[in-house]
């Protein structure tokens, strides 16, 4: 059995499924015929046993015993001679102790119990099979002879009608079965290769992208059946291979034209400070130092340019991750507003902040609350004035720089992006960028919008609550 079932499941799928249907079919058919052959039989039986019942002889046309010796004597069958119904069946007479003679008919019938039950009983009738001296089989009916006590009359009839008219019906039957496989056979192939059509479609174009790496291609969708979804999960499942790997040679190309610039600045300074030892040419004090200060500066931009990339390679663990714990919120901005201080001590800071707890992973929300204060350090004039309020979970940061221009507001949390206004400023091009996916993890809206009065002001909502949960470590 089970080398079989190894077998069938090494045969292709279009040849297993014209298989199962011929199978189907088959089993349908074979029982269909076996149904019909018995319901036949039953009411030939019927039929038969209807024209015994017409056949009785009256009694009274009886007369005579049955003899020790099997013989009949003075067995008499009186009647109308013109009517030949009598002698077109068997019948003999049979007696309680199994004794029977044959008074019409050239075969004696085995005598059963049914007989012998009739004969005792003297009430009642039998319908049974018997089997005749010359081994023909009979449909029997037994009945008592009224007035004679002890004997009973059998009328029988061949089964030879019954069984021709079956045998008959079984090579018909066995014709259109058949006929009804071969045809299930051919039509199961058929429905298996129009059924398994879009499927050879889809399998050629996985083959296709497999060997050739082309993601364009694209299935055409037809109605909404299951091979319609496959379709449309291949098309879109290929969409967002060419998505991610157009974002993935934008992302590389954007990130060697941002490090060619400090790249190229630093081999300058470098070359010039080689040459200078080269040749013996001092350089000015004062201009040595800018130099170093200059090549300081553009080693902490590649730094800063690296650690960007390298947080936006790593995957999306999302909510639920194995760093992500309960963080203070509220003391996050704190801390990064006291850096902010730092990079700008000529700006003012002003800060409310509520309490507030979130589920988030900590040094990617501390990174991206970082970032989104340099940028309003970065943007705003001497003197300024930058202001954080957290309420509620919302965390609110508003400069009074020169704001975002109404067109580059979309684009703002794209990578490597930056406005032609803050080309001329040190910075990525990324920052933005790591704060949008870290609030998004942590299942939280940002947004940049224009302030008025001029300015911008970033908004970031994280879900949490005002206070923390029992027996939870915060960070």
């Amino acid at each position: 059995m089970n080398g079989v079932l190894r077998r069938f499941r090494g045969l292709p799928l279009r040849s297993r499924l014209a298989l199962l249907v011929t199978v189907a079919v088959a089993l349908a058919v074979a029982a269909s015929a076996v149904a019909c052959w018995f319901v036949v039989r039953n009411v030939l039986i019927s039929s038969l046993d209807d024209a015994l019942s017409e056949a009785k002889i009256p009694p009274a046309q009886v007369s005579g015993r049955v003899g020790g010796d099997g013989q009949c004597l003075r067995t008499i069958i009186s009647g109308d001679s013109d009517d030949p119904d009598i002698f077109k069946e068997t019948v003999q007479v049979v007696d309680a102790s199994g004794g029977h003679c044959v008074i019409v008919g050239k075969q004696s019938l085995d005598v059963t119990s049914h007989d012998t039950a009739v004969a005792q009983s003297g009430a009642g009738h039998a319908y049974h099979d018997a089997t005749a001296s010359n081994g023909d089989k009979y449909r029997v009916l037994t009945y008592p002879l009224d007035g004679r006590p002890g004997l009973a009359i059998s009328v029988a009839r061949p089964l030879s009608e019954v069984d021709d008219t079956l045998n008959n019906l079984v090579l018909v039957l066995v014709f259109v079965a058949g006929i009804g496989v071969l045809g299930a056979g051919a039509a199961g192939l058929w429905v298996a290769r129009t059924g398994l059509r879009p499927v050879d479609r889809l399998t050629d174009a996985v083959e296709h992208v497999a060997r050739t790496e082309d993601l364009d291609l694209r299935i055409p969708v037809e109605g909404d059946d299951e091979i319609a979804r496959l379709s449309e999960s291949f098309n879109s499942m290929t969409a967002s291979l060419a998505s991610s790997r157009d974002l993935q040679q934008q992302l590389i190309a954007d990130a060697g034209h941002e490090l060619r610039t400090p790249l190229t600045s630093l081999r300058t300074n470098i070359e010039l400070l080689a040459r200078s030892e080269e040749t013996g040419r001092a350089i000015p004090p004062d201009d040595r130092k800018a130099l170093l200060a200059s090549v300081t500066a553009q080693m902490t931009e590649l730094a800063v340019l690296i650690g960007d990339l390298q947080e936006l390679s790593r995957p999306d663990t999302g909510v639920g991750g194995a760093k992500v714990q309960v963080v203070a919120l509220h003391d996050a901005v704190r801390t990064a507003i006291e850096r902010a201080r730092l990079r700008g001590p000529e700006l003012t800071i002003t800060a409310e902040l509520a309490p507030w707890y979130v589920r988030v992973e900590p040094p990617a929300l501390e990174r991206a609350i970082v970032n989104i204060l340099d940028n309003a350090v970065k943007f705003s004039p001497r003197g300024g004035t930058v202001e954080v309020t957290l309420d509620r979970g919302r965390l609110t940061v508003r400069d009074h720089g020169p704001g975002i221009a109404e067109d580059e507001l979309p684009h703002v949390f794209d990578r490597f992006w930056r406005s032609p206004s803050a080309r001329s400023l040190p910075g990525s091009g990324l920052g933005l960028s790591i704060v949008a996916r870290t609030v998004r993890q942590s299942g939280g809206e940002v947004a940049l919008t224009a302030a008025e009065g001029g300015g911008t002001v970033a908004t970031v909502q994280l879900p949490g609550a005002a206070t923390p949960p029992p027996e939870t470590p915060l960070t």
